[in-house]
């Protein structure tokens, strides 16, 4: 399994400092998501606003412990992501950022794409949205239906996407949608959404509030045709390629923030609960022993994807059980403090609501088993065998 070497744990050291900044937010950004621009003067808050953002175009983060951070690499996302989630995932997700859409624009952009699209981030915080999921198609590419219709300079880009996080506040997003019929005539463009035509409405969520999970249309919207993001690359390696590519680097980091939401969960049952049973010392520490485990699976898996982006299947792997981890560790918490702890335990409550959320965030539980699936197909990972035994 992989171990942090020591800048990795100063990050980690410096992520959980931070984070005790954002945990008295909690409820707040849940009642109001805005409530994240009174705070953007916050060290976490800050980070996020710039991680992603490579060194060569002017990112020069704060130095922790002697060491900067760029936020390139899925570990350390994931070591990011874990600990500011244990202080409050609903401040993580509403913050302002490159994220998903910082991420394919390093993957798949060309070198003036990524000039315009990191200088836009570096000047203020600026919010970002990545839009592929569609009404009644979800994530299949197949059935894509937004359309990019050419025009003398570019194109109009109509359609309607769902599920995205931060549609309604973002200024700047990468948008797939089809140039053509086919698999190799899905594309994907740089949008600046104070163009005329785009559209966001934020969705009543139950749990991960602060992510303004939003529906947008877009109503022949223009788009340049310098904003085409892989016009260097074959068409191979643009559409369906590089969505996954994308989801593959993001998808520790989705998996980390479920270990936050976790432990979040047993620290609040250990500050609260003073005093338990031995059966319930058990119980938390069971909890604890599996938290453990899912994070060195995260960081795993992280790796992995570093060293070969191609390599998802045990980022999949971690997304599955760090989520399934998440609801079934708020809900054991909730039972130390009986029937009514929801009510009398709002952050509880709370916790529990995010975690459910995961199970969607990233693709749901059924999406990570057919990549898991996949991955076996192909040879990608390696078939447990049991030990024979001879008579």
């Amino acid at each position: 399994m992989t171990r942090l070497d020591d800048p990795l744990l100063a990050l980690r050291g410096q992520m959980r400092e931070w984070g005790a900044d954002l945990r008295p937010l909690a409820l707040e950004i849940d009642r109001d998501p805005e409530a994240v621009r009174r705070h953007f003067g916050l060290p976490a808050v800050r980070h996020l606003a710039t991680m992603g953002i490579p060194a060569e175009y002017g990112h020069e983060p704060e130095k922790i412990d002697g060491y900067r951070f760029y936020g390139v690499s899925a570990l350390e996302r994931a070591v990011v992501m874990e600990e500011l989630a244990c202080a409050d995932v609903g401040t993580l997700v509403a913050a302002p950022g490159p994220l998903l859409a910082g991420v394919a624009v390093g993957l798949f952009a060309d070198e003036r794409q990524k000039q315009w699209f990191y200088g836009q981030m570096l000047s203020r915080p600026l919010w970002t949205c990545f839009a592929l999921t569609e009404p009644d198609g979800g994530s299949d590419a197949a059935a894509l239906r937004s359309t990019l219709t050419p025009t003398a300079d570019g194109a109009l880009l109509s359609g309607e996407k769902r599920y995205v996080g931060n549609a309604s506040r973002a200024q700047l997003g990468v948008v797939f949608a089809r140039s053509r019929p086919g698999p190799l005539g899905i594309t994907a463009v740089l949008v600046d959404t104070a163009v005329p035509g785009f559209h966001a409405e934020p969705l009543d969520m139950i749990g991960l509030r602060g992510a303004r999970i939003s529906s947008l249309v877009m109503d022949r919207m223009p788009i340049p045709e310098e904003r085409f993001l892989g016009r260097h690359l074959p068409a191979t390696r643009r559409g369906v390629w590089a969505f996954v590519q994308t989801f593959n680097m993001l998808r520790p980091g989705v998996a980390a923030i479920s270990v936050g939401i976790a432990r979040a969960a047993l620290e609040y049952v250990t500050a609260h609960r003073r005093t338990l049973r031995a059966a319930e010392r058990e119980r938390l520490d069971d909890l604890g022993r599996r938290v453990d485990a899912a994070r060195r699976l995260v960081h795993h898996a992280a790796a992995a994807v570093d060293a070969r982006g191609t390599d998802g299947h045990l980022a999949s792997a971690a997304k599955l059980r760090a989520a399934r981890l998440a609801e079934e560790t708020t809900l054991a918490a909730c039972a130390f403090f009986g029937p009514g702890a929801r009510l009398a335990h709002p952050l509880l409550d709370k916790l529990a609501r995010d975690a459910r959320a995961m199970e969607f965030l990233e693709g749901t539980a059924n999406m990570q088993r057919l990549n898991l699936f996949q991955g076996l197909l192909g040879g990608k990972i390696e078939r447990t065998r049991p030990p024979v035994t001879t008579p």
